[in-house]
């Protein structure tokens, strides 16, 4: 199971395996969870008491032992309703600090997985209507899984966003699936190339992503760069099949 969406919505890893534990157990004491999950006693019950904390496993008292268990898994999607709640409450104070910068960044860096997961959802939530990308190897699928890029681009098609995006041969299958989604366009290069970069244009951004084991990206706001990339982009669509 691909324990890193639970990640993504703010769990520790000592969490993730207690909770894990406790849906593997079922009503369990310490002792079987710290067994189960082969994490430290200690650790164990840290990760219970922030655990309970977010709501997400509860307890009863069976004479002095406690008996812990988890909620039911479809209760996490509660947890990031209130987590999202609480973001939009405080999302005006947030927003008016930026808007007081009257110089704004032109680039940024975005760091691990994560960071560039944050990065393409950029692209979502911006006002262009259309992005185009060349260089998209194997490695980004084996990076972000196959679960991000079709929620992504389930996404991007419901906001009505345009995609033209020229593939590395190896990822070929992908293209073909893409291909007969509405709203997008996919060619392939030659198998002799295939860099690890990928070069995103939407709008007046350029996003320059490196897929490592370890990915990371930066993302250009400069319009003349994005104008430069996009001719070229549109040169290598022409001789791309």
């Amino acid at each position: 199971m691909d324990t890193s969406i639970l990640e993504d919505i703010g769990l520790t890893g000592a969490e993730i395996k207690v909770f894990i534990a406790l849906l593997e157990l079922g009503s369990s004491t310490a002792g079987k969870v710290v067994e189960k999950s082969g994490l430290q006693n200690a650790v164990v019950h840290r990760a219970f008491h922030s655990l309970i904390e977010k709501g997400l496993i509860t307890y009863v008292q069976e004479g002095k032992v406690r008996v812990y268990q988890s909620i039911e898994p479809k209760q996490l999607l509660t947890f990031l309703d209130e987590k999202k709640a609480k973001l939009q409450k405080i999302l005006p104070e947030l927003e008016a600090k930026r808007a007081l910068v009257t110089e704004k960044p032109r680039a940024r860096i975005f760091q691990g997985k994560r960071g560039v997961k944050e990065l393409l959802n950029i692209i979502l939530d911006t006002d262009a209507k259309e992005y185009v990308a060349y260089g998209g190897a194997h490695k980004s699928q084996q990076v972000l899984g196959d679960f991000f890029w079709e929620r992504f681009h389930k996404e991007r098609i419901k906001k009505r966003i345009n995609a033209q995006l020229l593939f590395h041969a190896s990822l070929k299958y992908w293209g073909n699936v893409l291909n007969k989604f509405n709203k997008t366009a996919v060619k392939t290069t030659k198998k002799e190339f295939e860099a690890l970069t990928e070069t995103i244009i939407f709008g007046d951004r350029v996003a320059i992503i490196v897929w490592l084991d370890k990915p990371f990206g930066f993302l250009i706001e400069e319009k003349l760069a994005a104008q430069s990339y996009k001719q070229f982009f549109d040169l290598l669509w022409k001789s791309a099949k």
